[in-house]
């Protein structure tokens, strides 16, 4: 990608919270991803939210590692990249799952913002099928309250929800099968639910700076995976070497266990 596009991204970004419909994967490969994806499902069953999959189902790593996508994240992080949770989110067609307003850093527990959340569609994220919505410039308004609560049809972990959200100000988001998006980790964002005769599927993304702690709990796990770690603050996750390891069903638990044990409770003060 040319240096000027790229430089007029990273101002886009730093402006507005977020860049959308960038071109990482032709619409035949990912095509391909999905059907691997949905051909574990068939063997392991769903896969949508789970934890760190990247270390245990190879064609997620190979996605969240591709160089088209580092090469975007770098010019926002720099040239240090840990690769810190890879999950699908699926939303299945006709259903009334959806995304309340929030902001992806509120519950992580890092003593900084060097974050960027990628967002890579595996299938056709369009209003319909429920894309994701931003509120362009919400991430220099720093943390928000948000109210928790247990409503079954929010995908998030908390029912976590930013209150009084000015739904004017929204931007869509679509992506094509195969593009992505990027957005800071304080960017206000949401979703509705997928009214199409599609699911809607896409890898989330995180990428944080080696230089960020984590505060709310004694150690934490991420893969370097772009230039140099000089800091040492969390131990190694492995890359998966296959497809789909005969353990994988049991491992993929076992991973969102460990790291909802982190993201599932509210920021130490």
């Amino acid at each position: 990608m040319d240096s000027t596009i790229n430089t007029d991204l990273a101002q886009a970004y730093a402006r507005d919270g977020f860049i959308g419909g960038l071109p990482v994967l032709s619409a035949k490969a990912a095509a391909h991803h999905r059907q691997m994806l949905e051909d574990a499902e068939v063997q392991i069953g769903p896969l949508h939210y789970h934890s760190k999959v990247h270390t245990i189902l190879r064609p997620p790593y190979e996605l969240a590692t591709h160089p088209t996508l580092l090469d975007l994240v770098e010019k926002i992080l720099g040239p240090d990249i840990l690769l810190y949770n890879v999950t699908y989110v699926i939303k299945e067609p006709a259903t009334p799952a959806f995304v309340s307003w929030h902001q992806d850093l509120t519950y992580w527990g890092f003593d900084g913002d060097e974050q960027v959340s990628a967002w890579l569609a595996l299938s056709v994220a369009s209003a319909q099928s429920g894309c994701m919505r931003m509120i362009p410039g919400s991430h220099t308004q720093g943390i928000c309250d948000q109210k928790t609560g247990d409503d079954p049809d929010n995908v998030l972990l908390q029912s976590q929800t930013i209150e009084n959200v000015r739904e004017e100000d929204a931007v869509l988001c679509p992506l094509k099968p195969g593009e992505a998006s990027l957005h800071h980790g304080w960017t206000i964002h949401a979703s509705s639910p997928n009214t199409s005769n599609d699911r809607r599927i896409g890898l989330n993304i995180q990428y944080i700076n080696p230089r960020m702690r984590q505060k709310k709990a004694a150690s934490d796990s991420a893969m370097l995976i772009r230039g140099e770690d000089r800091y040492g603050h969390y131990e190694t996750d492995q890359p998966a070497t296959e497809w789909l390891p005969q353990d994988a069903a049991t491992r993929i638990q076992e991973s969102t266990q460990k790291y909802h044990a982190i993201s599932g409770r509210p920021n130490d003060p």
